[in-house]
């Protein structure tokens, strides 16, 4: 797993320079009320990165991991990303995944077949949700990308 460890660092830290050149107005931007502005697409990032390393790290330690889904929407909502400084968004995005990163370098390769049951979702690989998390950071990526480009 150090390939994908090390594909995640570089995904994050190329896409941290434009991040970083996002200005406030611009990450606060909420196209309507109910669409999410470029800060709440990265704490939910946060929030991703903050429930992976939980599965990773207790993943390994078990032959079947069971653990509860959650309901992005309103993590997003109660920890309130739209009212936090852009750039301390960006850089705890950044250090959570690095951190993640570490964690996927330790993951001993006998725990990649351990059975995951997420929420009510079908039965996945240890591995498939190790590949999963980098998928779905890449498709947030390319919409905060698009956001603000317009």
């Amino acid at each position: 797993m150090t390939g994908l460890a090390d594909e995640l660092v570089r995904v994050v830290d190329e896409a941290a320079v434009g991040l970083r050149e996002i200005g406030e107005p611009l990450a606060s931007a909420k196209p309507t009320a109910d669409v999410w502005s470029i800060k709440e697409i990265l704490g939910h990032l946060i929030d991703s990165a903050g429930n992976n390393q939980q599965r990773f790290v207790r993943a390994p330690a078990t032959d079947v991991f069971v653990w509860p889904g959650y309901d992005q929407n309103a993590w997003v909502r109660v920890q309130d990303h739209q009212h936090r400084p852009w750039s301390e968004l960006v850089e705890l995005w950044v250090l959570a995944n690095h951190q993640l990163a570490h964690t996927i370098r330790r993951i001993p390769a006998d725990a990649l077949a351990v059975t995951c049951r997420i929420g009510t979702n079908d039965p996945v690989t240890l591995e498939f949700l190790l590949h999963d998390y980098l998928t779905h950071l890449r498709h947030h990526l390319a919409q905060m990308r698009e956001r603000a480009a317009r």
